[in-house]
């Protein structure tokens, strides 16, 4: 008996001494994407037609902040520019990244799919449809700031996604494959009848055309406090089942032996990653790419474990599409191009050199 002790204690300080270096790797990690986002955010409101320098847009950013105190060297006109102009589109860019990437990263865990998106089951079909309807409506909503259109996206992707949970669910579970096939299913539906739309829209086919397809041109502040506790409130949800999502990478009944809830755990985690998402594209429109990009790259990068995966995706998302709109706004400026056309060209080979990169490590 003491022979073998003797043999298991080296083993077992070998393994500690191997996963702490992995814990505090991920740890910097995220350090240094706090860091780096707050650098991006800095440097993106730097950029538009009127040009400010980086360290006078710095300035104006850290005088806001509470105890500091700088005299101003900059004229209100650059602080207006800076502050209701460009610090609300970079926000709300970030947060819809953020939103995305952790949605989708909650998708691939609890489909256990590398391919799912926060798209899959009929969010993005619904929103479009409600916005695509909001264009042809002849009437606003007087007395707000918000508009007809985000709030009939909003309202249209829950409740795809509430059809959706109707159909896939049998008794008191929900297989996840149905309730793949259903969204998929009600997608093309609902993609089809805003096809329809969009072509007999007549004069109204470029507005629609260009929110399908995403844009942050209109942002304002009143859209950043609307979007902003969603995102955190359902981030948070998460974050929470991050080691049941751990788990749910065996199979249900392994997971339910384990103690997980299985059934209770989807409709949590589906709710949360479905509620951000719709508030991500309830006012800008649908981003593709993101949500599918993001967390699979930070999981080629830093690995599965869905408790660094998931805060690594929202601020690897949130540094994305800020990065993606300065160019969406820059590349062709006076004009702006749609910010899916940007993730998606750019997206698309950084992913395919990760994944490329992956395959020669393991082979």
């Amino acid at each position: 008996m003491p022979p073998k002790q003797a043999r298991t204690a080296p083993d077992s300080r070998r393994r500690n001494q191997a996963v702490y270096p992995r814990w505090r790797k991920r740890i910097y990690a995220i350090l240094g994407l706090v860091a780096l986002l707050l650098l991006v955010i800095s440097f993106a409101t730097t950029v538009g037609s009127v040009d400010i320098p980086f360290s006078t847009t710095s300035s104006i950013l850290i005088s806001k902040l509470p105890f500091i105190d700088i005299t101003p060297t900059w004229t209100d006109a650059m602080e207006t520019i800076v502050l209701e102009i460009r610090l609300p589109r970079v926000l709300l860019a970030g947060l819809v990244g953020a939103a995305l990437s952790i949605a989708g990263a909650t998708y691939q865990g609890l489909f256990r799919n590398p391919l799912a998106d926060p798209y899959l089951i009929g969010v993005a079909q619904g929103a479009a449809l409600g916005a695509v309807i909001g264009f042809l409506l002849p009437v606003s909503l007087l007395g707000t700031s918000i508009g007809l259109i985000p709030v009939l996206a909003f309202a249209g992707a829950l409740l795809s996604i509430a059809v959706v949970y109707s159909l896939a669910r049998v008794g008191r579970t929900m297989p996840l494959t149905t309730l793949i096939l259903a969204g998929v299913a009600l997608g093309a539906l609902l993609g089809a009848i805003v096809a329809y739309l969009a072509l007999t829209s007549g004069q109204m086919v470029r507005s629609i055309l260009f929110w399908l397809t995403g844009s942050f041109s209109l942002s304002q502040w009143s859209e950043v406090w609307i979007v902003l506790p969603i995102i955190i409130i359902g981030a948070a949800v998460i974050l929470l089942f991050a080691r049941s999502l751990n788990i749910m990478q065996f199979d249900e009944e392994q997971a339910q032996q384990l103690g997980v809830n299985v059934e209770r755990l989807k409709i949590i985690l589906l709710i949360a990653a479905t509620l951000v998402t719709a508030a991500a594209v309830s006012f800008v429109g649908i981003i593709g790419f993101v949500g599918i990009i993001v967390p699979h790259a930070v999981r080629l990068i830093w690995g599965p474990d869905h408790r660094f995966l998931l805060p690594l995706s929202i601020l690897s998302g949130a540094i994305f599409l800020i990065l993606a709109d300065v160019l969406a706004r820059t590349m062709a400026a006076p004009s702006e191009i749609p910010i899916g056309v940007i993730t998606a060209i750019f997206g698309a080979p950084f992913f395919l050199f990760l994944l490329r990169r992956r395959a020669k490590m393991l082979f």
